[in-house]
């Protein structure tokens, strides 16, 4: 009888992406006889207040979008996890999860009925894992943590764990030995991209899983790997400064009909954090390569990699949407804190030619970061303000996120308990700021995209219907259901 993994995918948000983590990973343990199974949360629902699609679209951050229907917002997920764990019998649970889900993941673990550690351990990979690894092991649901990359120390943990073998050896693995004393291997070697497998297991997961809103329409969706890896410093940002890898564009084609051909995917979410950050070559290598692939595409760049020529080669293979990182509108404050070198008018300039181009584009806004204040940010929507027909504004609130200089700033500053564990960046501020409190943050994140679009004349308007009156609130409606039917065209008497 083979060795088998359940995987447990904890998540509030009932249109997320499938995990290509987790989806990649079953796959290559699949080719190696092991048996997998998921546990995912998606589809019960258990916290709409935590719904970043859905909390998004009422900030206006998104347009509205039909949503597909949760299919086990009726059913226990308690009784289901169980019923699930004693049928399968796995032999490993493998938690994969971002840091603001780490504590859901937590509850799934602690639900589970006689669970025995030694019979069942519970190995935590994802970013959490990586940049807060003893963190994750004061819990003690947690017994092991895979640090970086877990394609070959997830594989070797399954392959020594069969045989009966020690394991305490395995590369990027974390854990407590018998005296409680926590041990950390050295990391492994990077893997070439180009080994893994192109037929990532989506079938691990219901298929409608893979609907997702983009832009007001659902359509099958399926998240594509083309770069790990950032070369830029963003303050906020846990990748910052990982270097470039590339995967070939061969096994990117391989990928993408896998996908469009095998689950009928309409749309590639091309989830590099910096997509054009290519040579003139390598993009020319993936115009070549998607000419008959003939899905549409989503990307996110940075403002100093947009030109003229490299969108419009994008735009004839099916380039739709690109979304963009401004965070900030503050020039010094952007450059010197966030570490965003740009300058205001490079970013005008960037989104003018993307909007000239007639390419759909959006931007994505921070507010409360460490230090800022309500005159920063301001900037931030001032800044918004002047570029050309831009589709949503997004804004976010700052997350200190573990592994971050921005977290280390905040702890260092007294804003936060050096503990915490943060939650998601559709949520309130969890910095306790004297000169910017999570008050006022709230209301800003929460006013943004009218302030954005709407005269400034109405501002004062705008700040009324934030102050969380029964009035307020009503005001606030309204005021939505205005932009909604000047910006998104939506009629007037829609819900």
């Amino acid at each position: 009888m083979s060795f088998k993994v359940l995987f447990v995918y904890p998540n509030f948000r009932g249109e997320t992406l499938v995990p290509p983590g987790i989806t990649l990973l079953s796959r290559i343990l699949k080719n190696h006889g092991f048996s997998v199974g998921v546990f995912d949360t998606t589809d019960y629902g258990l916290d709409l207040t935590k719904d970043y699609e859905r909390l998004t679209e009422q900030s206006l951050g998104v347009r509205p979008s039909p949503h597909r229907k949760l299919k086990r917002t009726d059913r226990n997920p308690w009784v289901d996890l169980n019923d699930q764990v004693n049928s399968f019998g796995p032999d490993l649970i493998a938690m994969s999860c971002t840091e603001s889900t780490f504590e859901l993941g937590i509850e799934v673990v602690r639900r589970i009925e006689h669970r025995d550690p030694k019979v069942m351990p519970v190995i935590l990979g994802g970013s959490f894992a990586t940049f807060a690894p003893k963190r994750a092991l004061d819990f003690p649901e947690i017994d092991i943590v895979c640090v970086g990359e877990g394609e070959k120390p997830l594989l070797e943990l399954c392959q020594k764990m069969e045989r009966g073998g020690d394991w305490r050896n395995v590369a990027g693995l974390v854990y407590r030995d018998r005296f409680g004393m926590i041990r950390q291997n050295p990391p492994p070697e990077p893997i070439d991209m180009n080994d893994n497998p192109t037929n990532f297991d989506l079938g691990l997961f219901d298929p409608e899983r893979l609907i997702r809103p983009m832009a007001g329409e659902l359509y099958r969706m399926a998240p594509v790997e083309t770069i790990r890896g950032c070369v830029y410093h963003c303050g906020f940002c846990n990748s910052a400064d990982t270097g470039k890898r590339m995967k070939s564009m061969g096994k990117v084609r391989e990928e993408l009909l896998y996908y469009r051909d095998a689950h009928a995917v309409e749309y590639a979410f091309f989830w590099a954090d910096t997509f054009l950050m290519m040579s003139r070559q390598e993009l020319d290598e993936f115009c070549e390569m998607y000419q008959d692939v003939k899905l549409p595409f989503w990307v996110q760049t940075r403002v100093e990699t947009v030109t003229d020529w490299r969108l419009k080669a994008l735009q004839v293979v099916g380039l739709r949407r690109v979304a963009f990182g401004i965070e900030n509108g503050d020039e010094k404050f952007r450059q010197t804190v966030v570490r965003k070198e740009f300058t205001n008018d490079e970013a005008v300039r960037a989104l003018a030619i993307t909007a000239d181009l007639g390419v759909v584009y959006n931007t994505n806004n921070i507010v409360g970061y460490p230090h800022e204040t309500p005159e920063i940010a301001r900037e931030t929507i001032l800044l918004n303000r002047r570029f050309p027909n831009v589709d949503t504004t997004n804004c976010f609130t700052f997350t200190p996120y573990y592994g971050t200089p921005a977290r280390d700033e905040a702890v260092r500053a007294g804003f936060m308990d050096p503990d915490l564990i943060a939650p998601g960046n559709a949520e309130d501020s969890v910095l306790d700021m004297p000169q910017f409190p999570r008050e006022e943050i709230r209301r800003f994140r929460l006013t943004f995209a009218l302030k954005v679009k709407f005269p400034e004349s109405r501002w004062p308007e705008i700040d009324r219907a934030a102050e969380g009156t029964p009035e307020a609130s009503v005001l606030l409606g309204e005021l939505q259901a205005e932009y909604r039917q000047m910006f998104f065209g939506e009629s007037k008497n829609s819900f």
